[in-house]
């Protein structure tokens, strides 16, 4: 069987992590619980739901691989089945009597997973209410990104989506000699240098880190730990911000957390913001397709943005937001400072192995805040007849930074995830309550 090695920016990813910067992003799932089966006893909804994640996962071949570094090339690391799988040691239950469960969720996302074993975790999380239970899952970046991370829990539940599309070849991948593909070979490695160079300019026009905010920076990684916060808002809502104001739905959600970040610091008394404003890295799959069906692993590239945090008007501020996502959709996911992560495929494994640590510590050089939105299928999801209520994505918090927001939406739900140091953040709670705010100042706006 042929040695299935990371690709370069799962790689990355992998070796970026420290003991004291996890590199794992994660979805708070809330479930109202259904009525125990006949026969099940009277058990609490979380111990039913922790045995069937124990029962199901040993049958989902993504969650059985685990990570080993390999002897060529030199710095590559490569897939293999754990041979000892053992369930176990990926899902918990864990007893709290915290009736918040993000409360209960921040100091699992400061942990960081073990790399020994399949790189993902599921934490079920058992509160005072005997008829409800939340359960976090934990995935390494190098595992999937958000929309893989959804494929392999959603394997997990009841109601899966349907079988993924087949990977198309790359045009030409298996016809003609190595002889007939090298000019071929050769124009990409050209055209690559050349992407690689424009991103690299791109990135040095970005601008360095000034006027941030001091609340966005955060001290050594790892010492504040991590806080967690959510907040579920309505579609309909946001619709209607956009159909009164124009743009896209993504334009709203950026433009709330633009709006929230400058309400916060008002409450929090930091000096009023001035300058262009922080640069948010907005990711973009490169998936094709609705289920995308490259499979598991890392297909990212990314917008640059700069939020408007000094605009004190809420619709000037969704004029702004929406002016440079325009500008940078028609620019592409290929061009641009945001699309940094396409750089690791110029890198060469050792590359990462030896720069991984340097590269986590740059990444408050290349943007303040990272602002991504997860896409959820039209399904209704449930476990052990148990239906998901609320998801909250979680996102990775780059070293040096103090905040990262992930949002998605679910059964005309919008849900923000709001993951924090906790050090440099003691009132994230405060900052979901200023995203309210500001989707009531829009509606206002708009009506």
């Amino acid at each position: 069987m042929a040695t299935e090695h990371l690709s370069p920016l799962d790689l990355a990813f992998w070796r970026m992590e420290t003991a004291d910067h996890p590199m794992h992003l994660g979805a708070l799932a809330v479930f109202r619980a259904a009525a125990a089966p006949r026969g099940s006893g009277d058990g609490h909804a979380a111990e039913r739901a922790a045995a069937l994640l124990t029962a199901r996962c040993a049958s989902v071949p993504g969650l059985r691989r685990r990570i080993r570094d390999v002897l060529l090339p030199l710095g590559a690391a490569a897939w293999s089945t754990d041979p000892g799988f053992d369930p176990a040691r990926h899902v918990f239950l864990v007893r709290t009597d915290r009736t918040c469960v993000f409360d209960a969720a921040g100091p699992l996302m400061a942990r960081p997973l073990d790399r020994e074993l399949p790189p993902w975790e599921a934490h079920v999380l058992a509160g005072p209410d005997p008829d409800s239970f939340a359960v976090l899952f934990k995935f390494h970046h190098a595992l999937a990104d958000g929309l893989g991370a959804l494929a392999l829990a959603a394997a997990l539940f009841d109601e899966v989506p349907g079988p993924r599309a087949p990977v198309r070849p790359v045009p030409g991948q298996r016809a003609g000699t190595v002889l007939s593909r090298l000019p071929g070979a050769l124009a990409a490695r050209v055209q690559g240098v050349g992407q690689a160079l424009e991103i690299g300019a791109a990135v040095a026009r970005g601008g360095l880190p000034l006027g941030v905010p001091a609340a966005l920076t955060a001290g050594p990684a790892g010492a504040g730990g991590r806080t967690v916060a959510g907040l579920a808002l309505d579609l309909d809502e946001v619709n209607l911000i956009r159909k009164g104001a124009g743009g896209t739905v993504n334009d709203v959600l950026i433009t709330l957390v633009a709006g929230a970040l400058r309400r916060w610091l008002a409450e929090r008394g930091d000096p009023e913001p001035l300058g262009a404003g922080p640069r948010a890295l907005i990711p973009v799959s490169r998936r094709r397709g609705p289920r995308g069906g490259e499979g598991a692993g890392n297909r990212l590239s990314g917008y640059l943005l700069r939020l408007p945090l000094a605009e004190p008007d809420p619709l000037r501020r969704l004029d702004r937001v929406r002016a440079g996502m325009d500008r940078n959709k028609d620019a592409g996911p290929a061009r641009g400072a945001g699309a940094v992560a396409l750089l690791a495929d110029h890198v060469h494994p050792l590359g990462h192995r030896l720069g991984g640590p340097l590269v986590a510590q740059a990444a408050r050089l290349l943007y303040d805040i990272l602002v991504t939105s997860v896409p959820l299928p039209g399904l209704t999801f449930s476990l052990g007849g148990s239906r998901v209520h609320e998801v909250y994505p979680l996102a990775p918090l780059a070293r040096g930074q103090s905040l990262a927001v992930a949002v998605s939406t679910y059964k005309g739900t919008v849900h923000y995830g709001l993951v924090a140091d906790g050090a440099a953040v003691p009132d994230l709670a405060a900052l979901a309550g200023a995203l309210r705010a500001e989707l009531d100042a829009l509606v206002r706006e708009v009506s």
